[in-house]
């Protein structure tokens, strides 16, 4: 004979945890080893139970859902965490299916559906509610936005230089024979540099390097 499914219900409601365990008792192969009230317990009763299934809620006082899902799966990374929740906001739903939760079902399932997607998380399955999962769709589907590039990053390794030392309060003299090029170099460099980080004299120019630690 199979053993049962251990499932433990982490849920800041009592009424909800007696409804879960009493439809839950019904279902073959599944069986509730423990309920918790707040995620500090339910994270102590995982270690002690060691449960396949966590059915998780999400708003809790204390430790939320996310926060314990996060800390359970660190500490026992072969359960399974299905959210049940009545909350499909996208502050709530992303960060918990980050933290690693498996599954994420709304309160309004009905008990058939929750032990089917108990049964299907068992077998590595993962269950999204409809509108998690159209969620979850159009957010892969936005074109990702390049990440904006630095002013600096256009500035050739010859302006680089001679920022960096106009940043240290260097004259254009001193840039020059430092670098060993002309003076009119050292101009034509600095005219580009204030150009490409879109300042209008040195002491902007050299505000922009200290932010950006070209001046170190």
């Amino acid at each position: 004979m199979e053993q049962p499914i251990k499932v433990l219900l982490v849920d800041d409601h009592e009424m909800v945890r007696i409804g879960l365990a009493a439809v839950l008792d019904t279902e073959e192969g599944i069986e509730v080893v423990g309920e918790a009230s707040n995620g500090q317990e339910g994270i102590r009763l995982a270690q002690a139970y060691k449960p396949d299934i966590v059915l998780m809620d999400l708003v809790m006082e204390g430790m939320d859902g996310v926060e314990t899902t996060r800390k359970l799966l660190e500490l026992y990374p072969e359960c399974k965490v299905i959210v049940l929740t009545s909350y499909i906001d996208d502050s709530k739903m992303y960060p918990v299916i980050e933290a690693g939760a498996f599954s994420y079902l709304l309160k309004t399932s009905r008990a058939n559906e929750i032990a089917d997607a108990i049964r299907a998380a068992a077998r590595g399955q993962s269950v999204l509610e409809s509108q998690v999962a159209a969620k979850m769709m159009n957010r892969l589907r936005q074109p990702k936005v390049a990440p904006q590039k630095a002013l600096h990053e256009d500035l050739t390794e010859r302006e680089m230089d001679v920022l960096h030392r106009l940043a240290q309060g260097k004259s254009n003299q001193d840039i020059a024979d430092e670098l060993f090029i002309g003076i009119k170099t050292v101009k034509y460099h600095i005219t580009n540099i204030f150009a490409k980080l879109e300042v209008e004299d040195r002491t902007q120019a050299a505000i922009y390097a200290h932010k950006n630690g070209i001046a170190e």
